[in-house]
């Protein structure tokens, strides 16, 4: 499926479809946007619209892979770049994602993508016509309209990673600890997905200073709010890492900390029943000659000394503190 923005004269732009783009060759003062869903549309004729607009064969190369990593390359009239877009938001900071490339010329915008672009569609319903007239603006809110799905459901996290802490500090359990352990990898993706998109931003910060693009207007507050947002996302992501870190570690903590406090009981207890094994030892060997044997208070007088015995131990045990 093909879909296409056309504005003329700066005029409020006509939805259309793959007919629009002979317009807008015909005409000189007008912009187009190109909206190209490659789930249903062929690769070959994708590829000879792309080669009609002089993209590089590099770039088109790069537009029908599976995967890559986001980035942006500058040709002499045009601008590449490829932004991890979301087709599909499955909670708890997991998504369905999908490679959105975007091609900006002087008075042009072509993005291609598999499947719906929940980015694209969220700007659909905003006021986006008045970047319509500078393309580079309008792949810039593109992103941000994509990114804003991104920090909702980090947003949605924090209060989740809330009652984490607090359920780990009153009963924390294994089923806890393996939640904590699965989120803290799925924040760990996403990481990775916001530090190439800091990058991509940072790049756009820095088109002023190139002097090989031509005529591509260049809206510098537009690029700095999605840098921002950009930014955002990185720290909140990479802070959300680490306390799922500290919490982990935390929890394992606990558990030694307890495990310690067990270990330690039993081993006093060991210690205190050890030399009380030994006398029961020593007076259970059948033996004929042992003096106390014959005792009458023999057997008052072994347990009274065991006690004293089992007392003293626990008194000192008291006495330094190890329990």
């Amino acid at each position: 499926m093909i879909r296409t923005w056309l504005s003329t004269d700066k005029e409020a732009p006509i939805h259309g479809d793959e007919a629009q783009i002979n317009t807008w060759f015909e005409s000189t003062d007008s912009c187009i946007w190109i909206d190209i869903d490659l789930s249903t549309f062929s690769q070959a004729k994708a590829e000879q619209l792309l080669k009609r607009f002089a993209c590089h064969p590099l770039a088109i190369v790069d537009v029908f892979r599976s995967r890559h990593p986001p980035k942006i390359e500058l040709f002499e009239e045009q601008i590449f770049m490829l932004y991890r877009g979301i087709q599909s938001c499955l909670g708890e900071l997991r998504f369905e994602h999908m490679q959105l490339a975007m091609l900006v010329g002087k008075n042009y915008l072509i993005t291609l993508h598999q499947g719906q672009s929940q980015g694209i569609e969220n700007l659909l319903t905003q006021n986006f016509h008045k970047y319509l007239q500078h393309p580079l603006s309008l792949a810039s809110r593109i992103m941000h309209s994509a990114s804003t799905l991104y920090l909702n459901q980090l947003l949605a996290f924090e209060d989740q990673l809330s009652e984490l802490e607090e359920q780990l500090s009153d009963h924390g359990d294994d089923q806890l600890l393996s939640t904590i352990t699965r989120q803290k990898t799925d924040i760990l993706r996403l990481n990775r997905i916001f530090n190439y998109h800091l990058s991509l931003s940072k790049k756009l910060l820095s088109l002023e200073q190139e002097q090989s693009l031509n005529g591509i207007a260049i809206d510098q507050p537009v690029l700095q709010d999605l840098h921002e947002r950009f930014e955002r996302l990185h720290s909140l992501s990479s802070m959300y890492y680490e306390i799922c870190g500290d919490l982990v570690d935390g929890y394992l903590s606990i558990s030694s900390h307890k495990l310690n406090n067990t270990m330690r009981v039993l081993t006093l207890i060991t210690a205190i029943f050890v030399p009380l094994s030994f006398l029961a030892g020593i007076y259970g060997m059948n033996f004929e000659i042992i003096p106390e044997l014959h005792h009458p208070n023999g057997y008052f007088i072994l347990i009274g000394v065991m006690f004293t015995i089992a007392l003293s131990l626990i008194g000192l045990f008291k006495w330094k503190r190890w329990f």
